[in-house]
């Protein structure tokens, strides 16, 4: 079976009629056993469905979307599951759980433009597993569309090594440590914006040094993504501590990672921003091939 999700910088892109990637899951007895970004190439809402039927998509999962949209895909045999928000693998892995509730029609063509408040869903969360999550593909504030970045190596598949570091000189990650370059295909948004666009204009065997601002990656931090809620309404929130990673679920019963900022004895107060966001970010980094 194959999963198509609308893709947007590792996240659910949240309309699917304006979509320019697809992120296609490969599944076999109920696990992901591979996955690949695909190009809209700039069909619009009436292909659209078209180009998943030919692709062998079974289920879609996207943020929203049209009646229009919905009758074509109903009508090429394609499971909808829409309102889906967040991490793109996230949302995927809760499908196959069984945990993805989807909301049908919902795009007015305004849907969701400014970003998410997870501050009005406090009626709706429930706390999902206390394991380590990964984070939020980094949309910051607002999901919205990404701009276009331009280059020669757009579109195609790239190997960079990287290091990153904070503006202390601190790193936060490197690919030189693992010894294994970052694979990813430029301009697909499976990258945050900036590394993306040094990459896009990049030539094999060029080491080049960013400098990031917040808005060319994670995004600044949105208030409204820090909420609090009664201990008693939260089953197992007594159990958390503060710095605690964990996963809660929405009123459409789908999961986001969170981390807990404070508790008390009667609240807890958890943060959904992305744990980078409002930093500046330095990389260092080396195109090792283009194919």
């Amino acid at each position: 079976m194959k999963i198509a999700a609308t893709y947007d910088n590792g996240n659910i892109f949240q309309h699917f009629g304006k979509t320019e990637f697809f992120k296609v899951y490969e599944v076999e007895d109920n696990k992901v056993i591979s996955s690949e970004v695909i190009s809209s190439n700039g069909t619009g809402h009436g292909a659209l469905a078209g180009l998943l039927a030919d692709q062998g998509i079974s289920v879609l999962i996207c943020g929203g979307i049209g009646g229009g949209a919905q009758s074509a895909l109903a009508e090429a045999g394609i499971e909808l599951c829409s309102g889906a928000q967040g991490d793109a693998d996230t949302a995927v892995d809760a499908y196959l759980k069984g945990e993805l509730v989807s909301t049908g029609v919902n795009c007015d063509h305004h849907h969701h433009e400014d970003g998410h408040s997870c501050g009005s869903h406090e009626n709706g969360h429930s706390c999902g597993g206390h394991e380590d999550g990964h984070s939020c593909g980094g949309c910051g504030g607002g999901c919205g569309s990404q701009p276009s970045i331009t280059g020669p190596n757009v579109g195609k598949t790239c190997r960079t090594h990287y290091r990153g570091t904070f503006n202390d000189g601190t790193q936060f990650d490197s690919s030189y440590d693992r010894g294994e370059p970052l694979e990813f295909i430029c301009g697909a948004g499976q990258m945050i914006k900036g590394f993306d666009a040094a990459v896009a204009n990049m030539e094999v065997g060029q080491v080049v040094d960013v400098h990031l601002m917040p808005e060319e990656a994670y995004g600044m931090p949105n208030p409204d993504a820090i909420f609090t809620l009664e201990i008693e309404q939260l089953p197992g929130a007594e159990d958390l501590t503060v710095g605690q990673q964990v996963y809660l679920s929405n009123q459409y019963g789908q999961p986001f990672p969170v981390k807990v900022n404070a508790k008390d004895e009667k609240t807890i107060t958890f943060d959904a921003n992305h744990e980078m966001a409002g930093k500046e970010l330095n990389f260092r980094i080396e195109l090792v091939e283009v194919k």
